[in-house]
C-alpha cells in the first residue's frame, strides 16, 4: 500500500521535471534564434531570391521532421554536459561578430557560425548522445547555406571544362564536326561558351537536398543515403554536359533555340532528369542490395 500511494507523487515530480525541461529548452531556443535573427533574416532573403538556393528554405522543415521523429530516442538519452560543447559556443559567437554581414565572405562565416554554435549549445546540454542521435540532420543543415564564394570559384572552372569535354565527345559520337578549346566548343556556324551555370555546381546541392529528403523518407538504410549523396555528383555533370549537347544541336538547327526562354527551359528539365536518374539508380540498387541484405 506505501508503494503505491508513493507512485502518484513520483510521476507528477516526473512529469513536473518533463514539463519544466521542455519550458527551459524553448527558452534556450528563443534566445539562441533571437541571437542569430539577423543571419537568419538575410538567409531566408537569399532563400527567396535565388533560384539555386530556393530549396534551402525546406531544409528546416526536413530537419524539424526528423528531429520529431527521434524525439523518443532522445527522451530516452540521458543529459549529460561537455565542455567541449561550450568550447564550440565560444567560437560560433566569435564568427558571428566577424565582418559586416552584408558583405558575402563574412556572410558565410556568420552562417556557419549558426550551425557550430547550434551545435555546441546541444554538445553542452545534453551530451554526445544527443549529437550522435542528431548528426544526421545536423549535417544536412549545411544545405541550407550557400556554397562559399572561394569555393564556388575552385570547383566551378574544373567542372565547367569536364562538362565541355564530355559534350565534345558525344557531340563527336553523334558526327557533329566540333572543337574545344578550354570551355568553348567551336561548331560549324557557330560558337557555344560554356557559362558557369553549365558546369552542373548550381544544381549541386539542391539535387543533393532533394536525393537526402527521397533517401530519408524511403530507405533507412544510411549506406544507402551515403551512396545517393556521391553519386549526385557526376550525375549533375553529366545531366549538364546533356544540356550543353542538346543546346549546341538545337541552335544547330535554329540559332535562337540557343538562347533565352529555350536554352533556360532545359535547364529545369536537366534538372528533372537528373533527379530521375538518382530515383532509377536508387531503385536499381535496392534491386541489388534489397534491405536487409548487407553488402
Amino acid at each position: 500500500m506505501g508503494t503505491s500511494a508513493e507512485n502518484p507523487g513520483a510521476l507528477d515530480r516526473s512529469h513536473a521535471v518533463l514539463e519544466s525541461s521542455w519550458w527551459s529548452a524553448l527558452l534556450i531556443g528563443s534566445l539562441f534564434l533571437a541571437s542569430y535573427a539577423v543571419v537568419l533574416g538575410r538567409l531566408a532573403k537569399q532563400w527567396w531570391t535565388d533560384s539555386d538556393m530556393s530549396h534551402g528554405m525546406f531544409v528546416p522543415v526536413l530537419v524539424a521532421y526528423m528531429v520529431w521523429e527521434k524525439r523518443e530516442e532522445l527522451a530516452r538519452s540521458k543529459p549529460n554536459h561537455n565542455l567541449f560543447g561550450l568550447c564550440l559556443m565560444v567560437i560560433g559567437a566569435v564568427l558571428l561578430c566577424v565582418g559586416p554581414p552584408g558583405l558575402d565572405t563574412y556572410a558565410s562565416v556568420t552562417r556557419a557560425a549558426f550551425v557550430i554554435s547550434l551545435t555546441g549549445g546541444l554538445l553542452f546540454l545534453r551530451g554526445l548522445s544527443t549529437i550522435r542521435i542528431l548528426l544526421y540532420p545536423l549535417v544536412l543543415m549545411l544545405l541550407m547555406l550557400p556554397m562559399p564564394g572561394f569555393l564556388l570559384q575552385a570547383l566551378t572552372f574544373p567542372l565547367q571544362l569536364t562538362a565541355s569535354r564530355l559534350a565534345e565527345s558525344i557531340l563527336e559520337i553523334l558526327g557533329f564536326s566540333v572543337l574545344r578549346e578550354g570551355n568553348v566548343l567551336m561548331l560549324p556556324g557557330q560558337t557555344l561558351n560554356i557559362a558557369e551555370a553549365c558546369s552542373g555546381l548550381r544544381s549541386i546541392m539542391g539535387l543533393t537536398f532533394l536525393g537526402q529528403a527521397y533517401a530519408y523518407l524511403f530507405d533507412s538504410r544510411p549506406w544507402m543515403r551515403a551512396a545517393i549523396g556521391v553519386m549526385v555528383i557526376p550525375i549533375a555533370v553529366v545531366a549538364n554536359a546533356l544540356r550543353i549537347v542538346a543546346t549546341a544541336i538545337a541552335s544547330y538547327h535554329n540559332r535562337a533555340w540557343g538562347h533565352g526562354i529555350y536554352h533556360e527551359s532545359t535547364g529545369w528539365i536537366v534538372f528533372v532528369v537528373a533527379f530521375s536518374s538518382i530515383l532509377l539508380a536508387h531503385f536499381v540498387m535496392k534491386k541489388i542490395w534489397p534491405a536487409g541484405k548487407r553488402i
